[in-house]
C-alpha cells in the first residue's frame, strides 16, 4: 500500500512561484500515474496536472497551462508541481494522488474517482 506526504505550500503574492512535493512510501510507485488536484474554499475539488507511471504523458487543467509543470522522479519515489505567475485564483489546498490502477493512465485521469490513494494536502496561498 503506498502513502502520499505533500509538502511546500505557503503564502506567496501574486506572479510568485512555489514549488510542491509529493513523497510517496510503498512499493510500486513507479507503476502508477499520479496527479495533483486543488480544492478551493466551498469548492469541488479539481484536476490540476497529472503524469502516466512513466512520465511520457503529461495533462494540465487549461487554466494551468504554461504555468505549471509536473515531474516526477521514479528512483526517489516523488513528484513534483513547479508553479509560476500565480494567481489569487489558484489559493486552494493542493493534493498529490494515487491512481487506482496500475499501469494505466489516460481517458478519465482529470476524475478524482480515478485515484484511490491521497495525501493529507498542503496550503498553497496566494495574496493579490
Amino acid at each position: 500500500q503506498l502513502h502520499v506526504l505533500e509538502s511546500g505550500g505557503g503564502l506567496v503574492q501574486a506572479g510568485g512561484s512555489l514549488r510542491l512535493s509529493c513523497a510517496v512510501s510503498g512499493r510500486g510507485f513507479s507503476q502508477y500515474g499520479m496527479a495533483w488536484f486543488r480544492q478551493g474554499p466551498g469548492k469541488e475539488r479539481e484536476f490540476v496536472a497529472g503524469i502516466s507511471w512513466g512520465g511520457a504523458n503529461i495533462y494540465y487543467a487549461d487554466s494551468e497551462k504554461g504555468r505549471f509543470t509536473i515531474s516526477r522522479d521514479n528512483d526517489k519515489n516523488t513528484v513534483t508541481l513547479q508553479m509560476n505567475a500565480l494567481k489569487p485564483e489558484d489559493t486552494a489546498k493542493y493534493y498529490c494522488a494515487v491512481h487506482a490502477d496500475r499501469r494505466a493512465y489516460s481517458g478519465s485521469y482529470y476524475l478524482p474517482s480515478e485515484y484511490d490513494t491521497w495525501g493529507p494536502g498542503t496550503q498553497v496561498t496566494v495574496s493579490s
